[in-house]
């Protein structure tokens, strides 16, 4: 279900680049742009 205009995002946790969590809710209150891509070589 997308997402309305101001409605919040969910929240997630995943692994930062050194391995610890990290949690979107930290972002709380700060404007973020959040881009996905699909992986290169990939057959999508």
């Amino acid at each position: 279900m997308p997402l309305k205009v101001g409605e919040l995002a969910p929240d997630f946790t995943l692994p930062d680049q050194n391995g610890n969590d990290f949690h979107f809710s930290d972002l709380r209150g700060i404007n973020v742009l959040l881009l996905f891509y699909v992986h290169d070589f990939s057959p999508i």
